[in-house]
Formats: structure tokens, sequence, C-alpha cells
């Protein structure tokens, strides 16, 4: 049976009926991927350094601008900054690795790291699509009853929703982490992948998964569905909103608003969504490694990209920002 959702996109293997062997020897994993064995070792890490070095200088950039700069000091910006963190910690959990793997040629990871890394993976993907549903709430006030839009989306509102988005996060990482040190893996087993992909990682354990791939189902539609069905929601009236407008300019200034953010959740929605909907064949395990190479190193880079380059208000904070180190 398949089992398709937007937060971990599990499907459950075999249980050998042998005789399990305990785990208690068990000191690594051996990850298997295009990364460990390519000839190209330069061209690869450089990819991937420039990669590493541009999500985190560029996710950084945003969040200082945020903080420094009083104009940005409005709902959208805050969670917005919320949202760089939440980058950082994202690619920084996964990258430097991939890093270390390429120059030693090092391959091995040590249960704990694993465990790590796949709970981090897990934290930071759930805060995200919750962030992106409270920045979609954001819009939404701001188009759709602009009158009303300092009264509702207030401080206290919007530290409510980033701590909600955090704590949801957390949670839902901690029950799946209690989850995944219970499994028990039978031997020393490769990892056909460039980092402890959750999905990999339960695909190899020798235990039975029942209750964790149950666990990842309920929480991919709650942490992965729901969001998406409250941001389309949104996004139905903001766009109607937007119809009734009876100028092109009033229509454009309104769409532009939104614009970045759109682009945001079509940006990681897209990249789910093709993991999760993707025919299974021979060919599977390499289409998920691509895509979890864009998902991971890709779309970090382009979210704070697609906000600044979108927005001058952005682009103007950024400058101010940073220009006294110019000086």
């Amino acid at each position: 049976m398949t089992n398709n959702n937007l937060f971990f996109p599990f499907t459950k293997g075999n249980i050998p009926s042998a005789t399990v062997k305990n785990n208690t020897s068990l000191t690594g994993f051996i990850l298997v991927s295009f990364f460990a064995s390519t000839n190209n070792q330069a061209v690869v890490f450089t990819g991937v350094f420039i990669m590493y070095l541009l999500a985190v200088l560029s996710n950084l950039m945003i969040t200082t601008a945020v903080c420094l700069v009083s104009q940005l000091h409005t709902p959208m910006y805050f969670f917005l900054c919320n949202l760089s963190v939440d980058e950082i910690v994202y690619v920084s959990t996964v990258l430097p690795k991939v890093l270390v793997t390429i120059v030693t040629r090092d391959t091995s990871i040590s249960i704990t790291s694993c465990i790590g890394q796949t709970s981090f993976f897990a934290l930071c993907l759930a805060v995200e699509f919750f962030l992106l549903t409270s920045m979609a709430y954001d819009r939404y006030v701001a188009i759709c009853i602009p009158l009303h839009y300092l009264l509702i989306m207030n401080k206290m509102l919007c530290i409510l929703l980033a701590t909600v988005s955090w704590f949801l996060g957390i949670l839902a990482s901690l029950f799946f982490t209690l989850l995944l040190i219970n499994l028990t893996f039978c031997d020393v087993q490769d990892i056909n992948h460039f980092f402890c992909d959750p999905q990999t990682v339960i695909k190899i354990s020798c235990s039975d998964t029942t209750n964790i791939i149950m666990f990842t189902s309920i929480a991919g539609v709650l942490v992965g569905c729901c969001p998406f069905i409250l941001i389309i929601t949104s996004y139905i009236y903001i766009i109607s909103t937007i119809l009734k407008i009876q100028t092109s300019g009033g229509r454009s200034k309104m769409f532009s608003s939104c614009s970045s953010h759109l682009m945001v959740v079509i940006l990681l929605y897209g990249t789910s969504l093709s993991m999760t909907m993707k025919p299974k064949s021979e060919n599977s395990q390499k289409l998920d490694i691509i895509l979890s190479l864009l998902y991971i190193a890709v779309v970090p880079v382009l979210n704070p990209l697609v906000y600044s380059l979108r927005n001058r208000e952005v682009m103007q904070a950024i400058k101010k920002s940073f220009k006294p180190l110019f000086k």
C-alpha cells in the first residue's frame, strides 16, 4: 500500500519474518549517493558549497534587514524573518555533512547524527508550512479586509502565530523522533541517499514500522495538507477581491503585494507534490535524491531572492542595513 502525503511520504516495506538482531552494536549508517561516488569532486563540492553559502547569507541578510530597519517592522516581514531563520537551520542540518562527505569520501554517519538530521528536517519542514499559512492569512486580511488590518494583525497575534508555528513543529518533530529511536536496525545498513532522509531510514528498519507510518500519515494531513487547504482558500478570497477592483493599476498593485508569497508557496509545494505524486519506477530513488537536493539546497536560496528581487522595500532595507559596512 502506498501512503502519499506532503509531510513524510513514507511507503511501508515488507517486515522481515526472520529473527531480528539487536541493534546495540550498530554504530552508524553508510550514505550511498552520487556525491560520494562522483569523480568530479571539485565541481560538486563547489556547487554545493555555493548553494549553501547563498542560502545562509541571503536568508541572514533578510533577517538582519527586518530586525534593523523599522520600515520592515510589519507582520508580513516578521513572518519572513522567522521563515529565513528556519531556512538557515534547514540547510545547515544537511549540507555541511554533504560537503564533508565529498571532501573526505567518508560516507559513514553515526546513529545520533542521523536521528538529528531527520528530526531537524521534520522540524524545519513543519515550521515552514505553518509560517507560510500565517503569511497567507496576513495577505488575506490585508487585501480582503484592509480597514481592519491593523486591528486584526496586531503585534500579539503575530507573535502568537509564529510561536504556535515553532511549537507545533517542535512537537511533531519530537513525537517523530521518539518513534524513530525505538526502531531496530538489523546490521550496518546502507542509506541510499545523501542524507538521512526519513523515508529511507524507516525503509531499512527491520522492526514493525506500523506506528511510525501511521503517525507520519496523520502528520502529513495536519502539517502538510491542512495548511495547503488554508492557503488555497485564502488565495481564492484574495483573487476574488482583486478581480473586483475596477482599475488595472489597482489590481496590479494588490497582486504584487502577495505575489512573492505565492511564488514561495508554489516552490515549496511544487517540490513536495513532485516527490509524493511521482510514479514509482526503477529510477524512483535517483529522482528522489534529485528532488531532495532541489528541495533542500535550491528552494532556500530562491525564497529570499523572490522576496528581495520582487519587493523594492526589502531591497532598500538590505542596502540600508549593510551600507555602514561599506563606508
